[in-house]
């Protein structure tokens, strides 16, 4: 979407979450327009930029850019030649090989081979590595089985042919397999640096060896990394920036104030008290995202650590129920976000179509919106917690980041309201990826983004002991339509097991979703064909100023 007049791109919410990405430019004066360079505002400092060990969608971004799949996702959100120029698929689907191209190179000029996404993918599933996105790679045959100790690593079906053939046995036909090659977990990695530098492989730029359209030159914690651009990439001659410099501002009032000022030529989130004004001053636009924003309850995951009162009422379904039947979406969007959030029904959001061409997301709803106070009242009392009698004071954990205080504490007032008593605690976000992790919360702020054009990727993380179920919810018979969904090659019967397990979810309400995803970017108006996907992916690859 090529136009000398992007701006207009800016007044546009939307309307198809996945019918396309988008091509952005919007308004601020241009601070580097004579350079080829983009200042852009992450936000929260990276917990790692390990393809592997990552599951936070800001370091997914860098990742992106930094390093080339088998596959990258184009414009239109489907699987694009990467590094394989091509691949063939068997007739039963169960066999994929990749046909790597002979002059993709690592940033220090190496060769990449098929031996490099073995190692990687390997990597991912070795428990030792404790990779928490390892579950991604269970659809290759004996993933699984080498993940959880019950097989061996050359058991797994990953075979290199020669150094630039790869191939791929799954456990069943996976529609979806050359969107997860794109994934930053099947990124490929270099042996020889890791086991040179062990972890700090990833924090420096001399070790930091990458082989996509940039390379790091600097990292600098909690101020910036600095990308510029690999001259050794296949595919330098389309790479038109020279440098991306990206900075750390937490405080979206001022990261907004500093693209204001011209400092910065992107940031991601306009704060909410700006949302208005930036639209109609089409500094700004709004992108529709596959993604759900929820309230993570502790069900589960090293919760003996917690108040045993908190741990018996977060284990009691009504009363997680009540939680969520108080809260009035519609006004949380409209009074406290502001940035055309889409009020959550379910858990997982719209975008992903069924093989008869609906909505999954949108051929059920399971929220009223609107909230009902009396009968959130009723079924705590049915939770023998009649106006909060009996409850002991509960903790929401937050990231000190964006819009998450505010909202925060609008929760805190509404349940305040049927008796339940809240105090907010907030950490820097790597902080608070960890204590979420570690079980150290019982009511926690989450987000997930769809890592591929799937309903799956939003239920399968909630299998009992999954890398990223950090609710730690169980339920036998959800894992066991799951495990159905991933592994039948009847499209109908996939989609039939997802919907009976997001019933579940949505009836047991581990989980409660607030709304989906939007972001309100303000991006400089002569930066041009930057790809943004429905999935958050900020592709540079392609972009220029001009």
């Amino acid at each position: 979407m090529k136009s000398s007049k992007m701006k207009k791109l800016c007044a546009l919410a939307l309307s198809l979450v996945l019918g396309t990405s988008v091509l952005a430019g919007c308004g601020g004066k241009d601070s580097s327009a004579s350079k080829q360079q983009v200042i852009y505002n992450l936000g929260a400092d990276p917990k790692t930029l390990d393809p592997q060990l990552n599951t936070a969608s800001d370091a997914g971004n860098i990742i992106l850019n930094a390093f080339d799949g088998l596959t990258r996702m184009d414009k239109d959100s489907k699987a694009a030649p990467g590094v394989a120029e091509t691949w063939d698929v068997s007739p039963d689907g169960l066999k994929y090989t990749f046909h790597l191209r002979k002059n993709s190179k690592w940033s220090d000029g190496k060769d990449v081979t098929a031996n490099d996404f073995k190692y990687a993918w390997l990597r991912a599933l070795d428990s030792k590595t404790a990779a928490d996105y390892a579950y991604q790679l269970y659809y290759i045959k004996g993933g699984e089985e080498y993940n959880t100790n019950k097989g061996t690593a050359e058991q797994v079906g990953i075979k290199v042919v020669d150094d630039y053939t790869l191939e791929v046995e799954l456990v069943a036909p996976t529609s979806y397999f050359t969107q997860l090659t794109a994934f930053a977990t099947y990124m490929p990695v270099r042996k020889d640096i890791i086991e040179a530098n062990g972890d700090a492989w990833a924090t420096k730029p001399e070790s930091y060896i990458s082989n996509g359209p940039f390379k790091m030159t600097d990292f600098r914690m909690k101020d910036a990394i600095v990308l510029v651009k690999n001259e050794n990439y296949w595919d330098a001659a389309n790479v038109k920036l020279d440098k991306i410099d990206i900075r750390m501002v937490t405080e979206n009032t001022t990261s907004y104030a500093e693209f204001k000022a011209g400092t910065f030529d992107m940031i991601n989130e306009v704060p909410p008290a700006e949302v208005e004004n930036a639209l109609k001053d089409k500094d700004a636009a709004v992108f529709k995202e596959f993604g759900t924003y929820f309230m993570c309850l502790n069900v589960g995951n090293n919760s003996d650590a917690l108040n045993p009162e908190a741990v018996k009422a977060l284990g009691n379904k009504k009363f997680r129920q009540a939680l969520s039947v108080a809260i009035d979406r519609t006004a949380l969007v409209e009074n406290v976000t502001k940035g055309q959030q889409v009020p959550a029904v379910g858990f997982t959001p719209p975008g992903a179509p069924t093989p008869d061409g609906k909505d999954f997301a949108e051929s059920k709803k399971y929220i009223e919106p609107t909230g009902n106070i009396e009968e959130a009242k009723k079924l705590l009392a049915e939770a023998g917690y009649p106006n909060g009698q009996g409850l002991p004071k509960f903790n929401l954990s937050i990231n000190s980041e964006g819009v998450h205080s505010a909202v925060a504490q609008y929760l805190q007032s509404v349940w305040k309201e049927i008796g339940v008593e809240t105090e907010i605690s907030s950490q820097e976000f790597k902080v608070y990826q960890q204590v979420r992790k570690d079980g150290k919360y019982m009511i926690g702020r989450h987000g997930w983004s769809g890592d591929y054009v799937d309903p799956i990727t939003f239920l399968d993380m909630w299998i009992t002991n999954g890398g990223n179920n950090e609710a730690g919810y169980s339920n036998a018979k959800y894992d066991a339509l799951i495990e159905e969904a991933k592994t039948t090659p009847d499209e109908a019967k996939k989609y039939e097991a997802l919907r009976n397990a997001e019933d579940i979810l949505m009836d047991e309400m581990p989980v409660i979703p607030l709304y989906y995803y939007t972001k309100v970017r303000a991006i400089k108006e002569d930066i041009k064909d930057l790809l943004i996907s429905p999935l958050g992916k900020v592709d540079f690859k392609n972009a220029y100023r001009g």
